[in-house]
């Protein structure tokens, strides 16, 4: 009985194809036949992910170029990224606006990256399935499925990385910034898309999850004032006690100590408190974001100092001074 030989297959009278040349050279009808998944499906894969890498090493380049400060420092150059956006951080800052800048830049540059690389990678794999025949349909439907899952089990993690992105875009706080947060009130070292970092003044460190941040006070952007409150006695005379606190202020602040951070001249406001003590003065001091407590601390001493010399008893003076008469009455009797 004659064996029944299968016909050749019909793609070696193609010529130029892969399964004419592979017959070709090893005149194998089954090799002939699995030419496309042996040579044309692993050279498209290949150039697939070929061109993924490449598109991705590039797309990470230019991220790069745009968030990347020069190492000099930058000489107050802002990176290419942040230039259309909103920039409220000060310049009397120094060298804190520069690491500013990095931190802020390199933050978004990294999400950027990462997006970059889920879409184009996410892309290739979606292609290379293609090409393996795979049906994509069950996949895409079951990667919705657990989509939705991590989303309901991760609503805090995504929250404050949606918190930290906005905040980041419209710069409401850097490293530098003197800010009220809530819970905390401190300086700023560090800020990620998570977690915002701020020293407090006893130093401690507090570490706050940017989606539990509902309101901010910033008390470094633009100006700031220094209140100066000043407390007398009753029996003082008002008017005079402002004229001499309103030169006391304005001497301070044209010394070398203070006028750096002095924007505009001091105001003398007047009256501000009666109390049960004694009557409370106010003078304020317009003055560069973040130095309102040096100015303040500076001021007050400056201005006490004046009221000494100028004759002004203390609030108490008269009460310790009756207090003390007594005390000495009582041990003479």
């Amino acid at each position: 009985m004659n064996a029944v030989l299968s016909a050749p297959p019909s793609c070696i009278s193609e010529t130029g194809s892969w399964c004419a040349q592979v017959y070709s050279v090893t005149h194998n009808e089954w090799l002939a036949a699995s030419a496309g998944w042996l040579v044309t499906k692993p050279l498209k894969i290949i150039m697939i992910l070929v061109i993924a890498f490449v598109v991705r090493y590039l797309t990470k380049r230019l991220i790069d170029r745009v968030t990347t400060l020069p190492s000099s420092g930058g000489n107050g150059k802002i990176p290419s990224l942040l230039r259309p956006l909103r920039e409220r951080a000060p310049e009397m800052l120094g060298t804190a606006v520069v690491e500013r800048r990095r931190q802020r830049a390199k933050t978004i540059g990294s999400v950027l990256k990462s997006m970059a690389t889920f879409l184009i990678y996410g892309l290739a794999f979606i292609l290379v399935l293609g090409e393996l025949g795979i049906d994509l349909a069950p996949i895409i439907a079951s990667a919705g499925i657990v989509g939705v899952a991590l989303g309901f089990g991760a609503q805090n993690l995504v929250k404050d990385f949606l918190s930290g992105m906005f905040m980041m875009i419209e710069d409401q706080y850097g490293v530098g910034d003197v800010v009220d947060i809530g819970e905390a009130t401190g300086t700023v070292e560090a800020v990620g898309l998570r977690i915002t970092t701020l020293r407090d003044l006893k130093g401690t460190v507090w570490y706050v999850r940017n989606g539990e941040v509902l309101r901010v006070g910033n008390s470094s952007q633009g100006f700031a004032y220094a209140v100066v409150d000043v407390p007398l006695s009753y029996s003082a005379d008002v008017d005079k006690a402002t004229e001499v606190l309103s030169g006391a202020a304005t001497k301070a602040v044209e010394t070398d100590a203070l006028s750096a951070n002095v924007l505009e001249p001091p105001e003398m406001l007047g009256v501000e408190q009666v109390t049960p003590e004694g009557i409370v003065l106010r003078l304020t001091v317009k003055v560069r974001p973040g130095k309102q407590w040096a100015v303040q601390r500076k001021l007050r001493g400056q201005l006490l100092g004046a009221l000494e010399e100028a004759g002004f008893e203390p609030p108490l003076g008269r009460l310790l001074s009756s207090m003390q008469d007594k005390q000495s009455g009582a041990a003479r009797s």
